[in-house]
């Protein structure tokens, strides 16, 4: 028991965070926050949406994260919010100062030339370009509450990135979008924040939602945060992540005391994302060229089951890869497991395909002379089939390689690190140094892999097949 106890004190708490600039801040000021009670912390940030940090939570990925009240109620508990976290093994902090209530924002010259001063204003006229971020797009308090409360046609709005509707705000290409009411874009571009006349959005006041089993010593640290930030603070803290484009760690930093701290370096964020990356890329192909030769070998060998096979590889890569991480959190939760599974099963289909073509395709006559020979069929296919084949299979592997480095990415989407995390963040601060700090390596690493299997090539294929 006392060696259970001190394994738990020694290790860290898991603090998680939303992809957007405040779930951040907010994440780093529990994490330094509890540095500096002593108590080691770490900071999973960026995980996703609402729906895939608080499973997350709940399944023991995380210990604890800045919330909504509305967002609880509405989208994540049933019943009252206490009883709901109860039953999840889930405790809620009393709310740290601020609220951060959902706000549609129209361009001042639009607001002006047609008079919106009310969401009621902007449901009569569908001619406004409305772009709103995906999550609310789905939410039931984002827009089909809108929809519900104010008459909106369900064809008024596409969805995007949240960060990337501010550029089109900027630009012009958009008139309105969703916004937090705490954003810091909100003074910079001028907007017009629209009345919510008829009461569409509940409270969203900031709170903790952590495990009901985090050491009595970090509850403490948590409890000092409650009530501990205003709503000018925390626009404050945005607009000096996103408009100063300072770290949020050094925001953070400012905010409990601790100034001096500071990310990565870059060189030491690109080897560390390069080394990541890899990792997804080489366990989930290795693990693909394990099953998929063998699949296409008796996909080649016997035909109806071949049809089955080729048939299964080729519906998974129809499945968008989005989707198939987001089908991967209740089994394998998130972080680099459900990441591997997916790129996993993305690389079968080329290497499936290949294997069964390159066998298919071998001259009868060329197997007739090995019959003739005496050769036991394992013998034909090691020393005959496979290496007439080996050009085909290699194909497929280099195809299934080349998509996996693109693909793993999409990883960082659930917390899987990789050359996305920077792409990402790059794109919710509007960054384009960021966003090429992960784009630029992984299409290095994309044309490295090419180079790699030309040598393979040469190395593998025989001569005369060359």
């Amino acid at each position: 028991m006392i060696l259970l106890a001190l394994l738990l004190l020694a290790a860290p708490v898991r603090v998680g965070s939303k992809q957007f600039t405040e779930s951040v801040i907010l994440g780093e000021i529990v994490r330094q926050s509890l540095e500096r009670a002593g108590i080691p912390a770490v900071h999973r940030r960026e995980l996703g949406g609402t729906r895939v940090v608080f499973e997350a939570l709940a399944q023991g990925q995380i210990d604890v994260y800045a919330e909504y009240t509305g967002t609880i109620a509405q989208e994540l508990v049933r019943g009252t919010a206490a009883e709901g976290l109860r039953a999840r093994g889930l405790r809620m902090s009393e709310p740290l100062g601020f609220e951060d209530t959902y706000a549609i924002g129209v361009r001042r010259a639009v607001a002006e030339r047609l008079g919106l001063r009310s969401l009621s204003d902007l449901a009569r006229h569908p001619e406004v370009r409305l772009g709103l971020s995906n999550e609310f797009m789905q939410r039931t308090d984002g827009w089909p509450r809108l929809r519900a409360v104010y008459g909106f046609a369900e064809g008024n709005a596409r969805g995007l990135q949240h960060d990337l509707a501010y550029r089109a705000l900027q630009d012009g290409s958009l008139d309105a979008t969703d916004l937090y009411s705490t954003d810091a874009e909100i003074r910079a571009l001028g907007l017009r924040v629209l009345a919510d006349d008829r009461r569409a959005f509940p409270d969203y006041r900031a709170v903790l939602l952590y495990r009901a089993d985090l050491p009595e010593a970090a509850v403490r640290v948590l409890q000092r945060l409650q009530g501990a930030i205003s709503a000018d603070a925390m626009i404050a803290m945005n607009a000096r992540a996103r408009l100063d484009r300072l770290p949020e760690e050094q925001v953070a930093g400012e905010f409990v005391g601790a100034p001096n701290q500071q990310g990565e370096g870059w060189p030491i964020r690109v080897l560390r994302r390069t080394g990541e990356h890899l990792f997804l890329v080489a366990i989930s192909l290795g693990a693909a060229i394990l099953v998929a030769i063998p699949l296409g070998m008796l996909a080649a060998r016997r035909r109806r089951v071949g049809q089955v096979v080729l048939g299964a590889t080729g519906l998974i890569q129809t499945i968008p890869s989005l989707a198939l991480l987001v089908f991967m959190i209740p089994l394998l939760g998130i972080g680099a497991r459900p990441a591997i599974a997916a790129l996993f099963l993305y690389s079968l289909l080329p290497i499936v395909r290949s294997t069964h073509a390159g066998l298919l395709g071998i001259a009868p006559e060329l197997r007739e002379a090995a019959e003739a020979l005496g050769l036991p069929p394992w013998a034909r296919l090691r020393l005959v089939e496979l290496p007439m084949a080996s050009r085909s299979i290699l194909s497929g592997v280099q195809t299934s390689a080349v998509i996996d480095v693109g693909t793993a990415t999409l990883g960082a989407l659930i917390g899987a690190g990789g050359y996305g995390q920077p792409i990402l963040t790059g794109i919710r601060l509007a960054d384009t140094g960021i966003i090429l700090e992960g784009a630029i390596p992984a299409a290095l690493l994309a044309l490295l892999v090419q180079a790699l299997f030309i040598l393979a090539e040469r190395l593998l294929v025989p001569k005369g097949l060359r």
